[in-house]
């Protein structure tokens, strides 16, 4: 199309209004910055509170980088807030960690991968965070979830570990657990998401901790759920679900759908 068009006078005001109210929806639809002082280091995260949350009880969703990520990085690949924008979805970043399977170092971004590792400077920040939200908004207790990836997936264990009361579900993807963690778990629904060709996480370590999960779960035979994923009811109504995916280390798109659809599907008694 060629040329140019000019709204009338007095509906160009109102084209104006209407324009810089989305703009301002948009915006406020947006993570923002928020950082915590743990034992004298600064951490920060990336938060969306909905405006609802100031009133009624909302759902809360933390979400796990993996090693060598960022928090920036999970909101562009995840972007929760939009697929729920009733929860608070919180993006914490890490500090620089040795991992287990790469950069021994630690010269990359990370969390902490057992308890009492790195003096537990990151289940400290969680605790920090979770209790200002608890100040500042009105949090559901019965529905509040922890999602992360690789490494931000096993942290996700972890956190089941140390802090299952404090969950609803879990969603970890391409993570596994040790022995140690895996004591502790108490039965939790959990949605597992692995790659058949993950060469990093392998993918026989994976299968090992569903099979853990459903035993822990007393779960039976599976069913068809969402594209991927089998289904395994629970006798404790703790549910375990399959998510396998012929990829390697990532993961599909669309499956921040699929974490959200389980999530609202559970809720703590």
């Amino acid at each position: 199309m060629t040329g140019s068009f000019c709204f009338p006078a007095r509906l160009t005001s109102v084209v104006f209004l209407i324009c810089t109210t989305v703009a301002a929806t948009a915006s406020a639809a947006e993570p923002t910055p928020r950082t915590w002082q743990i034992d004298g280091v600064a951490r920060d995260a990336l938060v969306y509170v909905p405006e609802a949350a100031k009133q009624k009880p909302s759902p809360l969703v933390f979400v796990w980088h993996g090693h060598g990520g960022t928090a920036q990085a999970m909101v562009r690949r995840y972007q929760l807030e939009k697929v729920w924008p009733e929860a608070i979805v919180v993006y914490p970043q890490g500090l620089n960690t040795p991992g287990r399977l790469t950069d021994p170092e630690g010269k990359r971004s990370g969390w902490q991968h057992s308890a009492g590792h790195m003096d537990d400077r990151d289940l400290k920040f969680f605790d920090a965070m979770l209790a200002d939200l608890q100040k500042e908004n009105k949090i559901d207790e019965r529905r509040i979830y922890s999602t992360g990836h690789s490494n931000g997936g096993g942290f996700t264990y972890l956190l089941w570990a140390e802090r299952g009361d404090t969950f609803a579900a879990v969603a970890p993807t391409a993570a596994a657990f040790s022995p140690e963690i895996g004591a502790k778990l108490k039965p939790k629904p959990v949605l597992h998401l692995a790659g058949e060709n993950d060469r990093l996480v392998k993918y026989e370590w994976q299968q090992a901790v569903i099979e853990h999960l459903k035993k822990l779960n007393r779960c039976g035979e599976g069913k068809p759920w969402e594209a991927g994923c089998t289904w395994h009811d629970s006798e404790l109504k703790t549910p375990v679900v399959a998510y396998i995916h012929p990829g390697a280390h990532g993961f599909p798109g669309g499956v921040e759908r699929t974490i959200v659809k389980f999530f609202q599907s559970q809720t703590k008694p």
